[in-house]
């Protein structure tokens, strides 16, 4: 198996999206396609790769806006954690790519639907609007940042320091990182405990400008 991860830039709200597969089995996903289907789709026909799914990492539109369009395009069904997805992912589903795996882990907090898709063997991990370089995804109010606090150390459970990191969007001072990085440097996993995590949120806006982060 030979490796295709190639990471996108859409436009939008410096949106990423991904073009993950298996150049042996000449198959690909397509991965939160947003505001440039076509360009993705355009690296899978350059590659001659088959295009086997659409994949949502979460349901926001920003994600999600490009997904008829990537889908008349390649004719490949949806795989999102959405009820409407022809293949629809839970927790702990693999969604296999030519000899990739990929493993859903069920990751709420920014969004209720938030998936992680993890490739153990290849240890690299897609993770949405939940884990950023240096950042974590908004959320909106108390309740849904502890579920983001509790998703976040789900992550780190299930991935290993040397896991890569490609995020949704292009919000840090590098475009992807690894677990043990963002431990070590990402001022929300820094945190002790989730007031620490809480408090931090609320006071980000000063954060970033005291520390010139964009």
């Amino acid at each position: 198996m030979r490796l295709i991860l190639e990471q996108i830039r859409t436009g939008g709200d410096r949106n990423f999206a991904y073009l993950v597969g298996d150049r042996d089995a000449g198959a690909a996903a397509i991965v939160d396609p947003s505001f440039d289907p076509a360009a993705v789709v355009e690296r899978a026909t350059a590659q001659g790769l088959t295009v086997s799914y659409v994949v949502n990492t979460h349901g926001h539109a920003d994600h999600t806006n490009g997904n008829d369009e990537a889908r008349r395009l390649t004719g490949a069904p949806l795989a999102a954690f959405a009820r409407n997805a022809g293949r629809r992912l839970g927790d702990g589903d693999v969604l296999e790519v030519g000899s990739l795996r990929l493993r859903a882990l069920h990751t709420p907090g920014h969004a209720d639907d938030h998936l992680v898709l993890i490739e153990p063997d290849e240890r690299f991990a897609l993770t949405g609007d939940l884990l950023f370089v240096g950042k974590v995804g908004g959320t909106a109010g108390r309740a849904a940042a502890r579920t983001e606090w509790e998703s976040l150390h789900r992550l780190l459970d299930a991935a290993g320091d040397d896991v890569t990191i490609w995020p949704g969007h292009d919000y840090g001072c590098r475009p992807a990182s690894t677990i043990g990085m963002e431990r070590r440097t990402n001022p929300f996993l820094r945190c002790a405990d989730f007031e620490a995590f809480h408090d931090l949120k609320e006071r980000w806006p000063a954060f970033k400008a005291r520390h010139g982060l964009r």
